[in-house]
């Protein structure tokens, strides 16, 4: 068992939202689920689920609580494309995008993040992380390729 589990507590869409991360993210499972009966919040479901290996629980209780964007889950990407694949699949929200950031159908929020620009930023070259920083404020949806060349200091032709 793991020492630490994120829990999320959602209205009623618990089950939905762990069956559509199950979907989204490869080798996902449902790992349990368990209904509590005569809570204070009355019939509540919690869902455990594994996305690459971290489990996660997910409560249906009621609207008491909402997600907001202090806290948000990360996902390191590799490519463009893979960027471009969970951008399609979790972005639900345009007006949420800025900088990496999305939010899900379930107002979960996601940085969708390319680990070249993770690497970037641990530059000590202060200007070439100024041009990053500058490049990406500017985006939505992150750009490896427009990121690279900021960084580098070359123009978009």
């Amino acid at each position: 068992m793991q020492k630490i589990i994120p829990f999320l507590w959602f209205d009623k869409e618990a089950r939905a939202a762990a069956e559509f991360y199950t979907s989204v993210f490869k080798d996902a499972q449902i790992i349990d689920s368990t209904t509590l009966e005569d809570t204070p919040s009355g019939t509540v479901e919690i869902v455990t689920l594994r996305l690459f290996g971290q489990e996660y629980q997910l409560m249906s209780a009621g609207p008491l609580f909402k997600f907001n964007e202090a806290i948000s889950f990360v996902v390191h990407c590799d490519t463009q494309e893979e960027i471009d694949y969970y951008w399609e699949k979790l972005s639900a929200v345009p007006e949420a995008e800025a900088c990496g950031w999305l939010k899900d159908q379930f107002g979960v929020s996601w940085q969708i993040v390319p680990t070249a620009m993770v690497e970037m930023q641990k530059s000590k070259d202060r200007k070439a992380l100024a041009r990053v920083t500058e490049a990406f404020l500017k985006m939505k949806k992150f750009d490896i390729a427009t990121l690279r060349l900021a960084y580098d200091g070359k123009t978009i032709s």
